[in-house]
C-alpha cells in the first residue's frame, strides 16, 4: 500500500537566459501571473546536476488561478547558461513539450496568433481533443490542449500546466516511474504511427510510439482541485536514435528542466521510490527538517527516470497567501488529504504581477 499522496503537477521547470523576459512572455500568452514565491539565492542542494558546485540563481514559481500547475522560471545569476545544442525533435530524451490547458482552443489560438507568429494550426489529438502547438522565443514547445475544467473563473481561455510529453528510449522500462510511482495508471492510447497533429514539431514525418497516461483516481491534497487532472505522454522515436536534451549541460540551463509533483509524506514516497529502483538523487532535508525558498518552506527531492529525465517532488510546509499582509498557510498543521478552501486561493489574486 502506498502511504503517500501525489496531489498533481505543481509546476514544470523552465531554464532561461532572461528571467524577466521569459516570465513576461508566459504572462502574456498563458496568464501565469500569480507569484507563489521568488528567490534569488544559491542553489546549494542540486550539486549532482550543477557541476558539484553551488550555483546562484533567480527563480520564481507562478500559476494561473484558472487551474493547472504552474511554471518554475529559473535563470543562473553568476554562470552563463549553456543553450540547447540542437533543435529539439520529437522523442528526444527528456521533456520536449509542456501541455497547457484551454477551455476554448480556437479562441486562444486566435488570440496568440494575433500577438505571436511561431504557432501551428489547430489539429486533433489521437483521442479526439482539439489542440495546437507553439514554440516560444526560447525554443520550448507547448501543446495547448482542450480542457474545460476551471478552478477560479477569471474569464480567460488559457489555463495552467496539465502534463508533458517526455521522450524515452523504452516505454516498458519507463512505466515503473510514471505508472507505479506517479500513479498514471490508465492508458488513454498506445499508438505507433506518423501523427498528423505533430506537423508543427521537428521530426513530424517520422514514426513514433506514443503512450498517453492519466490517473484513474482523483488526486487528493491541499492543492489537488487547483492542479486538476493531468497526463504524461511517453514517446519513443522509431526511425532514429534520439538525443538527450540535457547531455553535457546543467540542470537550470535553457529548456524544460523538470516536472514537479506536489506530495504529502515524503518519507513514505522515498521508501517506495527506492523499492522500485529509483531512489532519491537529491534530498533537500537529508540533514535538516525543512528547506526555505524565499517566502515558502518545505521539502524537495528528485528522482531520475531510466533516461535521466528529472522528476521533482515537493512537500509544501508553508506557502504565502497574501505576502503584503504576511499571511501564510502552515500545511503540516492540517489534514494533508483535504483540499484547501477555495476562498484562500482566491486571496492569491493579490499576488498578481505585471512585468513591463
Amino acid at each position: 500500500m502506498k502511504d503517500y499522496l501525489i496531489s498533481g503537477i505543481q509546476q514544470v521547470g523552465i531554464g532561461t537566459v532572461d528571467f524577466y523576459e521569459s516570465w513576461k512572455w508566459y504572462i502574456e500568452m498563458f496568464q501565469v501571473d500569480v507569484k507563489i514565491l521568488e528567490d534569488d539565492t544559491v542553489a546549494a542542494k542540486m550539486l549532482p546536476y550543477t557541476g558539484n558546485q553551488p550555483q546562484k540563481r533567480h527563480a520564481c514559481i507562478a500559476i494561473n488561478l484558472q487551474g493547472g500547475g504552474g511554471f518554475e522560471i529559473w535563470q543562473y545569476s553568476d554562470r552563463q547558461p549553456v543553450p540547447m545544442r540542437f533543435p529539439i525533435t520529437i522523442g528526444d530524451l527528456g521533456i520536449f513539450v509542456a501541455k497547457i490547458k484551454s477551455r476554448n482552443v480556437p479562441a486562444l489560438h486566435q488570440t496568440i496568433k494575433a500577438r505571436y507568429q511561431n504557432v501551428g494550426e489547430i489539429s486533433v489529438t489521437p483521442d479526439g481533443k482539439k489542440c495546437f502547438y507553439l514554440q516560444d522565443p526560447f525554443q520550448n514547445y507547448f501543446q495547448v490542449i482542450e480542457d474545460d475544467s476551471i478552478y477560479i473563473d477569471e474569464k480567460k481561455n488559457a489555463g495552467g500546466t496539465v502534463g508533458a510529453m517526455i521522450g524515452v528510449s523504452d516505454i516498458e522500462r519507463a512505466l515503473p516511474v510514471y505508472q507505479d510511482i506517479l500513479g498514471y495508471d490508465t492508458v488513454v492510447y498506445d499508438r505507433t504511427d506518423i501523427f498528423e497533429d505533430w506537423q508543427f514539431l521537428n521530426g513530424s514525418m517520422q514514426k513514433y510510439r506514443r503512450v498517453l497516461l492519466t490517473h484513474s483516481e482523483e488526486r487528493k491534497g491541499a492543492f489537488a482541485p487547483l492542479f486538476g487532472r493531468s497526463s504524461i505522454e511517453l514517446v519513443v522515436a522509431m526511425d532514429r536514435v534520439p538525443q538527450k536534451i540535457f547531455e553535457n549541460r546543467f540542470w537550470g540551463d535553457p529548456g524544460f528542466i523538470q516536472v514537479c509533483f506536489d506530495v504529502a509524506n515524503m518519507k513514505a514516497l522515498g521508501e517506495y521510490c527506492a523499492s522500485k529502483g529509483f531512489p532519491f538523487t537529491v534530498d533537500s532535508c537529508a540533514d535538516q527538517s525543512e528547506f526555505n525558498m524565499g517566502d515558502a518552506s518545505g521539502h524537495f527531492t528528485y528522482i531520475e527516470d531510466p533516461d535521466g529525465t528529472l522528476i521533482e517532488f515537493v512537500e509544501t510546509h508553508e506557502v504565502p497567501i497574501i505576502k503584503k499582509l504576511g499571511w501564510s498557510i502552515h500545511l503540516l498543521k492540517r489534514d494533508r488529504s483535504k483540499a484547501l478552501p477555495k476562498f484562500l486561493l482566491k486571496c492569491m489574486k493579490m499576488n498578481k504581477v505585471k512585468i513591463k
